[in-house]
């Protein structure tokens, strides 16, 4: 069997759920987070691609870790007690006592960091401190994220944003685009808004031919095999964007993009517990397959909350992180992923998410990196609040939950 270390849940918890009529009896046994075994730690990414060890691989806890008092671990992030630093504590521990029993679903982490301190870590499932969890479709914001650190070096402008992709690709032959592929902007592939439409058929040859789509082979074939580009089709469509903004990295950072997300990104946020795993093109991932744990993202939360400023140094250029989480479209609430009753006014920026949501007669301006299966990196900057989610195969209401739970428990 894997060895897991875990914590039961501390006398203070049950104390307060006795409060609130839910009868529980457990002891202390470890006080360390929930760790994975060295069979576990062993997940495919770029550097070991020979390994085929998967999260599904990962064991189920025994026993959810829920702390309101994590412990530093000398990982760039300051620690305090829900309660005592800030936030209701009898409020997330109920929440937490919910999840622990799955009644939102298969939740893997919930951690909240609130006015510069993380005050409150807890663990189910496939969740472990130092494992990192897939990131799904928060890749994205990554790898906007990636632009805005090449811009900040000065590999790009934000003048650039404005100009065509296919002018950073020099290996692209503009004479068999469809019309209007060619003056798609890099503004535009942020926001979703290419134009661009692939069909199921086309999309089946591309993962069935990667010699099709190997480096810039990759938008060469979505510029060809695109139906029309239309006034009507440059509307947001949740779908091709990523590809052209890590291809136009790939294009003008100097040495090998891996390199540059290890170094320039990550690095820079003291970031090595992660896997990146590389596309069908052969540059990494740009749209999901990222991995991070779950310390880590509430890392890329602060960074894009502060926007682009980790300590004392710019690492993201500031305008283009105000851009990336500003609401620059608004997409309706038709579908808003993890939504409810107190969840509305969805909006997009580059690769982040907006919503408002609401606590009794006021509503909170909210940002949300956003991935499948239930990933989320939430900022609620009124509240000064960073939230990060994992899950996997959850059918949930997350936001809701946010705006439900978590909100009253820090709101004044």
């Amino acid at each position: 069997m894997p060895r897991v270390k875990y914590k039961l849940l501390l006398p203070f918890i049950v104390c307060s759920f006795a409060s609130m009529g839910n009868e529980v009896h457990l002891k202390p046994v470890n006080k360390t987070a929930p760790t994975a075994s060295d069979e576990e730690a062993i997940i495919r990414h770029w550097r070991q691609p020979e390994i085929n060890r998967e999260f599904w691989d990962i064991s189920v806890l025994p026993q959810a870790f829920i702390d309101v008092k994590p412990a530093p671990r000398s990982d760039g992030l300051a620690v305090g007690e829900l309660g005592i630093d800030g936030g209701k504590k009898a409020n997330i521990l109920a929440l937490a006592d919910e999840l622990a029993k799955k009644q939102h679903g298969n939740f893997d982490s919930l951690l909240i960091h609130h006015k510069g301190k993380l005050l409150f870590e807890s663990y189910y499932l496939r969740g472990r401190v130092d494992l990192s969890h897939p990131q799904s479709s928060v890749t994205k914001a990554y790898t906007g994220m990636l632009l805005g650190r090449a811009i900040q070096l000065g590999y790009l402008s934000m003048d650039d944003l404005d100009k065509p992709v296919a002018g950073f690709l020099n290996k692209l032959d503009a004479s068999k685009f469809v019309d209007g592929a060619s003056q798609i902007t890099l503004h535009q592939a942020l926001t979703m808004t290419t134009g661009l439409r692939i069909s199921d058929a086309t999309r089946k040859s591309m993962m069935e031919n990667p010699p099709l789509v190997k480096g810039q082979k990759e938008i060469q074939f979505l510029f060809e095999n695109s139906a029309a580009i239309t006034p009507e089709s440059k509307s947001f469509y949740y779908d091709i964007g990523p590809q052209l903004i890590m291809q136009v990295i790939e294009a003008v950072i100097p040495g090998n993009i891996e390199k540059f997300i290890e170094k320039e990104l990550l690095g820079q946020l003291d970031i090595t517990n992660f896997h990146w795993k590389t596309a069908p093109s052969g540059l990494p991932e740009s749209i999901w397959r990222s991995s991070l744990t779950s310390r880590d993202m509430i890392k890329m939360g602060i960074l894009a909350a502060n926007k682009g400023k980790w300590k004392d140094k710019q690492i993201i250029n500031r305008d283009f992180m105000t851009r990336s989480t500003s609401k620059l479209i608004t997409t309706g609430d038709d579908e808003i992923f993890g939504d409810g009753k107190d969840v509305s006014n969805q909006g997009y920026g580059y690769y982040w998410w907006s919503s408002d949501l609401q606590y009794k007669d006021q509503k909170y301006s909210s940002v949300s990196a956003q991935g499948g299966g239930g990933i989320y990196i939430i900022l609620i900057e009124e509240l000064d609040l960073i939230i990060a989610i994992t899950a996997h195969h959850v059918d949930h209401a997350t936001q809701q939950i946010v705006a439900e739970r978590i909100l009253p428990a820090f709101v004044n």
